[in-house]
Formats: C-alpha cells, structure tokens, sequence
C-alpha cells in the first residue's frame, strides 16, 4: 500500500506541474520559449535557480560528505559566493549590452563564427552528459525506493519520467520553467527542514548538545590546511569561484533564466541574492549531514557516505517522513533535467539551426522547436539506458570528468574575449579548444609521476582556461577594433 502512495504522490507532483505549464504556456511564441520574453520576475529566478543548482545528486551525496570531510565542502561554497559576483557584475552587463538569447552570440561577435560554434558545441555536450548522469542516478534511486517494489522495470519509470518532463516544457519553455522551478525548489527546502528536525528528534539532543557533539566529533572542520590535498582551502575557494563562473555565467541553461528577466540591474539583484541564499542553503544541508553522522554513531552502523541521507529516511524516520523525502528527491531531480533540455533545444535552435539568422516564419521555428526538443529528450533516454547498460561507477565518474573539461575552453574564449583586444589569427579555433583539455587529461592522468603526492582538486579547470587562453593569445595580433567593447 505504501509503494502505491508514493507512486500516486509522483504523479500527483506531475498533475501540478503540467497545470502550471497550462496557465503558463498560453499564446507562447518561440520567443517566450528561449527568453519568456524578458518578463521573468526577478526573486521567482532568483529562488528557482536554487533547485537547479542542487541537482538529486547534491541533494543525496552532500550530507554524506560530512561523514568523511566534515564542512570542507563549505570551502567550494565560499567560492561559488565569490564567483557569482563576477557573473553579476561582469558577464550579465555583456549580455544585456549585446541583447543575447544565446550567450554564446558572444563569441561570434568577438571572435567570429568558428569560436560561436565550438562554444555552443561544447556546452552542447557537456550539459547532454552531465544532465543524463544527474537523471540515471536518479532514477536509480527512485527505482529502488519505488518502481522496483512495484514491479516497475527501469525502461519503463525512465521513458514516464522522461515522457513527464517533455509534457510540461514542450510549449512553455524558459517561462515555464521559472515558476515550475520556484514550486520544485519550494519542496525540496521543505524535505529539507523536516528531515533535519526529525533527525534531531530521533537523536533526543537540543541543538546546543548537537552542535558540541559535532565539533567534539570533528564533523564541523571548516578548513583544510595542507596545500598538498585535493580540498585545500585556497584550492576550493578559488577553485569554486572559476566553477561558478564558468559553470553558471558561461553556461546556457544557468543564463538563459537570469537573463530573461526585464533589466540587468533586475538580474543582478537575482544573482546576488540567490547567492547570498545559497550560502544559507549548502550550510543546512552540511547541518544535516552532521545529525545523519551522529544518528548512525547512535546506532552503531556504518553507512557509505552517498547512502547515508536515503538509508536513514528509508529505515529509521516515520513514513510521512520518507514519502516528503521523495518528493525533495523528485523537486531536486526535475530542475536539473527540465532546464538542461529546454536550454539544449535553445541553444540548438539558435546556434545550430540560425534561427536569429535566418528569417524562419513563426509556424515554422514552433515545429522545428517542437522537434529538437522531443529529439534532446529521446537521446537523455537513450544515454540513460546506455549508463544502466554499462553499470559501472567509473563511467559515471568518467562523464563527470568529461563535462568538467569542456568548461575549460569556454572559459579560456569568453576570457580572451573579455580581456584582450586582439583577434585570433591562426590556427582554427577548433585546434585550441581540444589541446588544452587533451594536456588538462594527460596532466591529471600522471599527476603522481609528475607532481608527487600533490593532488590536483578544483584548479584543473583554472589551468585549462588559463591553457586555452595563452594559446588564444599566442596566435593572435593587436587590433583597435572590437565590436564588443
């Protein structure tokens, strides 16, 4: 009986979902799809963005690394605060100046259309892998919380979820996507809270005790203080800055929402103070983390640290409880799918396809939309099923990698770009986007023969911008004009 209420609770969640893309789709034109037609409210972005920026993945591994690192993980977090700054105050008056619907226009007006084209197709693939990763692993948890107790094979939950995500993003696009994310964050927060205080409740601690205990516990460390490891703190900070920068102002899925709103002093004010909650955010996952650690030091169990929220809520915490944990999991799990394919069909339509070049008529770019779109959805099934196929972690771990490299080039450009006023010359474009990640792989890959036991953490994306852009700057002369500047 319980399976089948957590699965009417999915659908339940769907209903809703596809209401509001039905009251916000009305008379959508192409236009409202790509931009919502630069009437996005601002603090509905700013909240929103926060469920895309935790995807299911965070939602679930993030407590889990209090058990092994304590708050080291708070070091990137002081990062992504710093980056965002530079998104804020940097790239969105670029792409404001420049009326963009696709930041990477940047490039083609800067550096011509081989730079246009390889930035897009870099976010192209990136945001392709790291989206159906963030959807597989998901869904294997859904699968197993769920489908699989109803006999539900994994073909079958994946094309209904997949099949959900079209159904309310197909017509709607970016103005959809706004208030839907707002709704999904909402909840996620919600399973949040409710789980940390019935975690507290179950340890019989007051917060005083809890917190004591924490740091008598080690779970609380902030700073890690060797420059050799991985999370040295200068490493994470600096390190999650540049991710920040990289990973949200130069990737289209992050921008597209912040610069649908009316004003950039509007998207500015989204930006800074999503940030600000963001901070607010992380610390309360991280406080989970710690009461989750000192629960199962209660019991005397030993859990890996990614199984560590699912396996509590599922056997320790009462059902209420388990089923707005599902439904956390799901509202941190859509954002991160629903943005990816809508930004996809986006940049798709615009980068690839030309629609700001070529003159389409408006029946005409709704049905080639309407087909890009359902052909991004049909390759994350495909992908999805590939990862299930092969089954094995370091794939996984693999396309992470993949899609962290990708970002390094477009850094490097959009740098280029930005700071200099030269012009690339000579060689193609294309040769300097794939050195500098090739010498980014075969620098980590024998980092211990290289480098000794210094470890390589959140700087390898600063080296390979940094890499792109010397390259960029070699081959490249002086001029005095600029269109961009």
């Amino acid at each position: 009986m319980k399976d089948y209420i957590l699965l009417g609770v999915l659908f339940l969640y769907f209903i809703v979902l596809l209401a509001i893309s039905w009251f916000t789709s009305r008379n959508a034109t192409t236009s409202s799809f790509f931009s919502g037609d630069k009437k996005s409210a601002w603090y509905l972005v700013a909240f929103g963005m926060i469920g895309t920026s935790l995807s299911g993945v965070t939602f679930v591994s993030v407590p889990g690394k209090v058990l092994s690192s304590g708050w080291h993980y708070y070091q990137l977090v002081i990062g992504f605060f710093i980056g965002y700054f530079v998104v804020a105050y940097v790239l969105l008056p670029i792409y404001y100046r420049l009326k963009l619907t696709s930041i990477y226009t940047y490039l083609e007006h800067r550096l011509g259309l081989n730079a246009y084209q390889w930035g897009a197709g870099y976010f192209i693939l990136s945001r392709t892998l790291g989206a159906t990763v963030r959807l597989y692993l998901v869904i294997n948890v859904l699968q197993l919380f769920i489908f699989d107790k109803l006999g539900i094979p994994f073909w079958l939950s994946t094309l209904t979820i997949i099949l959900m995500i079209v159904a309310y993003t197909l017509k709607g696009g970016v103005k959809t996507i706004v208030w839907t994310d707002t709704l999904q964050t909402t909840f996620m927060l919600l399973a949040l809270v409710v789980c940390i205080f019935s975690i507290q409740s179950k340890l019989n601690l007051g917060w005083n005790d809890i917190i004591n205990t924490m740091n008598t516990n080690k779970l609380m460390g902030l700073w890690e203080t060797s420059w050799l490891k991985g999370d040295y703190f200068l490493k994470h900070i600096i390190g999650g800055a540049f991710i920040t920068i990289a990973m949200t102002g130069l990737d289209q899925e992050m921008m597209q929402k912040n610069i649908s709103v009316k004003s950039l002093k509007d998207a500015q004010k989204n930006i800074i103070v999503f940030s600000i909650t963001l901070l607010a955010v992380n610390a309360l996952f991280l406080l989970l983390g710690g009461v989750l650690s000192l629960y199962i030091g209660q019991l005397g169990i030993k859990v890996a640290p990614d199984d560590l929220f699912p396996y509590v809520v599922q056997n320790y915490l009462p059902f209420g409880v388990f089923v707005i944990f599902i439904v956390g999991l799901i509202s941190a799990l859509f954002p991160s799918v629903d943005g990816a394919i809508t930004a996809l069909t986006s940049s798709f339509c615009i980068d690839v396809l030309g629609f700001n070049r070529n003159n389409f008529e408006e029946e005409k770019k709704k049905r080639v939309k309407r087909w890009i779109h359902l052909s991004f959805a049909l390759l994350f099934m495909i992908l999805v099923f590939l990862f299930k196929w092969l089954d094995n972690k370091s794939i996984v771990d693999l396309i992470f990698d993949i899609a962290g490299y990708t970002y390094g080039p477009l850094l490097g450009l959009f740098a280029f770009g930005i700071l200099t006023k030269r012009q690339f010359i000579h060689p193609k474009i294309a040769v300097v986007s794939l050195v500098s990640p090739l010498l980014c792989y075969l620098l980590k890959t024998y980092a211990s023969s290289l480098l000794g036991t210094y470890q390589i953490g959140n700087e390898l994306l600063i080296l390979n911008g940094t890499i792109t852009f010397i390259l960029l700057f070699i081959f490249s002369k002086k001029t005095h004009h600029v269109a961009t500047h």
